[in-house]
């Protein structure tokens, strides 16, 4: 990311010569949520969009630097870590995505500060803690955050506890290494199955008696475990007799 960063003390990176093109080749890019190709692209048009790779470790602090980017999407990675503050320092920045990812931490509350942000996407992440308020992010709906189940505050219904533990990402959420994960529900659903399977068991046993299939099979472990036992009674009888 380091090598994307142009420092340029007279600032005239963003000055066409007058004898060359304002326009550069066409390109398809995914920018405020919509996918479009675009044929004929201005020079000082500054987006990035490196989503739906495989790209992993923590997104580089050095990206504050890119002052003039307004199109930021990273979504759909193995990112990890959590956002880096210099992100507030885009302050021209018009999209940003990142969703579905491994991000963590909490909502670095200077992004609030990025005035002309129209699409934000943090979805699907492992974000933690109150949603920042005020601004931009005053606009955004729960689709900007569905799927970090630590995050409290508006938009969201959850509101904010007092104790830091209710909005722990691991006693909240399970996730795999392709970021989907699974909440309380799905658990208590398997306990609650478990459980009427093994009353309903022990009803069966009560009413009906014995079941055959219970008594062969805990029967021929029994019988294993005996055998086995007096074979090495009589191999230890055997040798001492010798």
């Amino acid at each position: 990311m380091k090598k994307i960063v142009v420092l340029d003390t007279d600032r005239q990176y963003m000055k066409v010569p007058s004898n060359v093109s304002e326009y550069a080749d066409s390109v398809t890019i995914t920018s405020k949520a919509i996918t479009m190709t675009m044929d004929r692209i201005r020079k000082d048009f500054v987006s990035i969009d490196l989503s739906q790779n495989r790209f992993e470790g923590k997104i580089p602090s050095v990206i504050g630097e890119l002052h003039s980017l307004r199109g930021l999407n990273l979504s759909h990675n193995r990112l990890r870590g959590p956002i880096p503050n210099s992100m507030g320092n885009l302050t021209n920045l018009e999209s940003l995505d990142l969703s579905s990812n491994m991000l963590t931490g909490r909502i670095p509350t200077g992004l609030t500060n990025l005035n002309f942000l129209e699409v934000l996407n943090l979805s699907n992440n492992h974000f933690v803690g109150e949603i920042p308020q005020g601004k931009q992010f005053s606009t955004f709906s729960n689709d900007s955050y569905e799927g970090n189940l630590g995050l409290c505050g508006l938009p969201l219904t959850t509101e904010c506890s007092k104790d830091p533990k209710q909005h722990s990402p691991a006693s909240l959420t399970f996730r795999g290494e392709q970021g989907f994960g699974f909440g309380w529900k799905p658990v208590a659903i398997g306990y609650g199955c478990g459980m009427v399977f093994g009353v309903g068991m022990g009803c069966c046993v009560l009413l009906i008696g014995k079941p055959q299939w219970i008594v062969r099979m805990v029967g021929g472990q029994l019988n294993k475990k005996v055998k086995r036992k007096t074979r090495m009674r009589s191999n230890e009888n055997g040798s001492r007799m010798n």
